[in-house]
């Protein structure tokens, strides 16, 4: 939840970041008090008006019309609330539209949506420079975010373990990946560069914290706080991996005015549409793909592919276009729709069950 010294009486529900909001007229908007969702603990909320911070439940009407998880408010939301028993308890009536919203998709099959926060401005991606330097996941990340419409800035913590040479060799293994955003090698144990991650954050801004497991969210987080309220828990030394810290997500403001929301980390990420993320995560590849000779250039083995090209002369590694294709085809599959999923599933098991009985057969001419 939000600091425990209250904000000063003369910016109150602005310190919560309203001056970045321009929220559509509603109806009944006189009728209730603005709030700002801070916490949320499954389907309990917490929010807070910039007096206090209250616990709060939804209208029985809000609950039962919302057809996704998309209409329920999550970190970070704006609402409009009715405060009861003097501010000791509160119920959410209407969520004021958003200006942004990330999410991804849930784990599993299910194509459905987790909500990470709203109304965010920047979305910090971590990665530690040990074992979990990932840049194939990194990209996942920042289609994740251009999707929402938000600004990456890129972290990599724990840059104490290796020299000043090697954490430029492992940044410029990446330098595609982040052209045009802000990337910082930081280390928490030393406070390396961690100042320099404090001049990106304006007051009344809203942040977010995204990343695995392991990374150092709560560690960082401590850091800009100036005071252990995170909570942290030791990476496990054969896999550089750590367990799940932070277990809920939570909006908490920082002694400089920034707003931060931690979340917890993610060992999954699926991405549902393919417009607009995954277009600017790759934009040369898209601008590769419109430099080919054929408008239906597979980019396997046609004379004047610009993709095979690139690869061949070192300007595009394989590995970031086979990423890109394996995304495409994941946020194609995700908006079919259930019935064509079901009939797309049906006929691969018709097909395998096929060839198993196809085998099974041939094996009695022998």
């Amino acid at each position: 939840m939000l600091d425990s010294n209250p904000p000063s009486q003369s910016g109150g529900i602005r310190d919560l970041g309203l001056d970045e909001l321009s929220p559509a007229p509603i109806e009944s908007a006189a009728a209730f008090s603005l709030a700002r969702v801070v916490a949320v603990h499954k389907d309990r909320f917490v929010i807070s008006n910039g007096r206090i911070d209250v616990f709060a439940e939804l209208t029985g009407r809000f609950h039962y019309g919302a057809e996704s998880a998309v209409d329920l408010p999550t970190v970070g939301d704006w609402v409009r609330a009715d405060f009861f028993d003097d501010d000791t308890h509160a119920v959410i009536h209407e969520l004021i539209p958003r200006k942004s919203l990330l999410r991804r998709k849930s784990a599993g099959k299910n194509t459905d949506y987790q909500l990470i926060g709203a109304n965010i401005d920047v979305a910090f991606v971590l990665q530690s420079l040990d074992d979990n330097f990932n840049p194939r996941r990194l990209e996942r990340y920042l289609v994740m975010i251009h999707e929402s419409g938000i600004v990456p800035v890129v972290l990599f913590s724990k840059s104490d373990l290796f020299s000043p040479e090697e954490v430029e060799q492992k940044l410029a293994s990446i330098s595609d990946l982040v052209v045009g955003l802000d990337v910082i090698a930081f280390s928490s144990e030393n406070g390396a560069h961690v100042e320099q991650i404090e001049t990106l954050m304006k007051p009344r801004k809203t942040y977010c914290l995204v990343g695995s497991s392991g990374v150092g969210k709560s560690t960082l987080l401590n850091r800009l706080l100036g005071r252990n309220e995170a909570a942290t828990q030791p990476v496990r030394e054969k896999d550089s991996r750590g367990r799940h810290t932070t277990t809920h997500r939570e909006l908490m403001r920082l002694p400089s005015g920034a707003l931060v929301i931690d979340t917890p980390g993610m060992r999954e990420l699926g991405n549902l549409f393919i417009d607009t993320g995954i277009g600017e995560t790759f934009s040369e590849i898209a601008e590769l793909e419109r430099q080919c000779k054929f408008n239906d250039c597979s980019h396997t083995n046609e004379k004047g592919c610009a993709i095979r090209a690139a690869i061949e002369r070192g300007e595009l590694s394989e590995q970031r276009y086979e990423n890109y294709v394996a995304m495409q085809r994941e946020a194609a599959y995700n908006e079919m729709s259930y019935y064509e999923k079901r009939q797309k599933d049906r006929a691969f098991g018709k097909m395998v069950k096929s060839v198993k009985k196809q085998k099974k057969g041939s094996k009695g001419h022998y």
